[in-house]
């Protein structure tokens, strides 16, 4: 649960800030007869999303025998892959997100209402693909989909109500502070993806080494005991770890934290636009 709620607040914050500078750029720009196409762009992406979701799982549970845990596996594999990604990007591009915004926007505020709907479908629709295809895996390492499914809802929730705040602004957030932060529990989060998409792997035969056991807590800890389910569910931990999981769960949890941790460079920021604020003096704080 605790996994699925980080996940779901850290993306969909993002998402709601999109939204309210989308919405505040518009206003006070005039245009309010724009409100109307951007809030369809979002409503679009938000089935898009939950449509994502709804492929993941249907076409998991029309897979039998050895297809069904290679399917997740790779899921998993890809899942990770996509969140790294995000969590670099978003430690080197986060101060320039609300230019960017205004400059697609100002493009598609010329080209007229359609533009701006779809505009805000693409903004809003990656960050919900994010969370829909690495919610998917999440949930089940897991173990328990309702306590999963309801620490996304809460953590949605949380998410919406924050970014509604700083929309009004009723309260500021330290941006680099809080994706600092969730950067780092979702790197935890995503090791634990990344050991059970490696155990699924295994199991369907694409890896080998599945007899070969590094660890075998389960007469000490029961997996479906009080302890073994908070594990799994806060650290994806499973009490019978083979020597292949052990590795890659620890590899890539030390390269992966240490690189994030790494202090960050000038030339590390991609600088992608030319009137973007400068690296060295990057917006700290959530202004829209």
């Amino acid at each position: 649960m605790l996994q699925t709620f980080l996940t779901g607040l850290r993306e969909g914050l993002e998402a709601a800030l999109i939204v309210g500078i989308l919405v505040a750029y518009l206003r006070k720009s005039g245009r309010d007869d724009l409100l109307g196409p951007l809030w369809v762009g979002v409503g679009a992406a938000v089935v898009m999303c939950l449509g994502v979701g709804a492929v993941l799982t249907f076409t998991s549970h029309e897979l039998s025998g050895s297809a069904e845990p290679a399917f997740a596996g790779i899921m998993s594999v890809l899942a990770v892959g996509l969140v790294t990604w995000m969590v670099f990007w978003m430690r080197t591009q986060a101060h320039m997100m609300k230019h960017d915004l205004h400059s697609k926007l100002d493009k598609a505020v010329s080209a007229g209402g359609w533009a701006v709907a779809i505009a805000a479908f693409l903004a809003v629709g990656r960050e919900g693909f994010e969370l829909a295809l690495f919610l998917w895996p999440t949930v089940k390492a897991a173990g328990s989909e309702t306590g999963a499914l309801v620490g996304v809802l809460l953590g949605l929730a949380s998410a919406i109500v924050i970014g509604y705040l700083i929309y009004k602004r009723a309260v500021t957030l330290n941006l680099a502070v809080f994706f600092r932060i969730t950067g780092m529990a979702l790197i935890v989060i995503a090791a634990g993806v990344l050991a059970y998409g490696v155990s699924d792997l295994q199991e369907a035969g694409l890896l080998p080494g599945a007899s070969n056991i590094a660890f075998d807590v389960s007469q000490h800890i029961s997996p479906d005991g009080w302890l073994g389910t908070l594990l799994k569910g806060t650290l994806s931990f499973s009490t019978t770890t083979t020597w292949l999981q052990l590795i890659v769960y620890v590899t890539y949890l030390v390269v992966v934290m240490a690189l994030f941790l790494r202090p960050l460079r000038s030339e590390d920021v991609v600088a992608g636009t030319q009137s973007a604020a400068p690296a060295s003096q990057p917006a700290t704080t959530a202004s829209l």
